[in-house]
């Protein structure tokens, strides 16, 4: 997979720039404000690739992400998994005793929170974590302090207090990379996912219908999601991953009940899946 340019959410140094270096080493990184701003910046040709974080081991969904993707008339051709090490970063000289304040994203915050309870800070939420640590350098204060990347430190002449300051050791992101363009992937490739967005018929069990035929054809669902579709509460919208391709003789005779069922199925994308699953 080439490319010469990524998009992401956040300023230079965000965990997001740092995925994109370890898939595309070669690439200029874009970085972006928001979300929006980062899928325009691929639509609009101004970079080839945009990496989009929609998964923690930790924290969860990126909600932001998973609410964007279906509109953002990206594909997805990949994902990657990043090991996530936070870190808090302080001023030169400053000591966990001087700190009453820690910022990061509200991903950040979360994966750390047991720790900030512990050591009795107030937490504060910002856009992302890269952009904490770029914040309190300007600051300059002791009384605040920033989770962030190692990568954050470096570029923003912050030193790390506290290296792996998240609570679980096992902290992963899962990143998707999304393009203007298409895989062109075959069906007769091994290790494949598809990602799909339907919204369901208004009637009795139509989840549990819709699904019925991925169990009657073996196709196994790695992730399944709901939230609440653009048109209203009473309207429900599910996001799912599963292993195989939609030229697949299995995948679709699904698809052909699931459509007695949905309203709408719209295929994000198709691609290899990672080898971090194989760990």
């Amino acid at each position: 997979m080439k490319t010469n340019s990524f998009a992401f959410q956040g300023v230079h140094g965000a965990y997001s720039e740092q995925a994109g270096k370890n898939v595309f080493p070669n690439a200029s990184s874009v970085p972006c404000a928001t979300f929006e701003e980062m899928f325009a910046c691929v639509r609009d040709g101004q970079a080839d690739i945009a990496l989009v974080p929609i998964e923690n081991s930790q924290a969860g969904r990126v909600a932001d992400t998973q609410r964007l993707i279906p509109d953002s008339d990206l594909n997805i051709i990949g994902e990657y998994f990043l090991e996530v090490r936070h870190n808090l970063l302080v001023i030169p000289g400053a000591k966990i005793n001087d700190v009453k304040r820690i910022h990061s994203h509200e991903q950040g915050i979360a994966q750390c929170r047991n720790k900030i309870i512990k050591l009795n800070k107030e937490m504060v939420i910002a856009a992302d974590t890269a952009g904490s640590a770029k914040k309190i350098s300007k600051l300059n204060k002791k009384e605040d302090a920033a989770i962030a990347s190692a990568l954050a430190a470096e570029i923003y002449n912050l030193e790390i207090l506290e290296e792996n300051f998240q609570d679980a050791q096992y902290n992963v992101t899962r990143f998707l990379i999304m393009s203007k363009h298409k895989s062109s992937i075959e069906s007769n490739e091994s290790d494949l996912l598809t990602t799909l967005v339907f919204v369901v018929r208004s009637i009795p069990a139509s989840l549990y219908k819709c699904l019925g035929g991925f169990a009657s054809n073996g196709i196994n669902i790695t992730k399944l999601e709901s939230y609440i579709h653009p048109q209203g509460f009473d309207v429900a919208q599910f996001y799912i991953d599963f292993e195989g391709h939609p030229d697949d003789k299995s995948v679709k005779l699904a698809f052909e009940e699931m459509k007695f069922f949905c309203k709408e199925i719209k295929v994000l994308g198709v691609y290899k899946k990672s080898e971090f699953r194989k760990k």
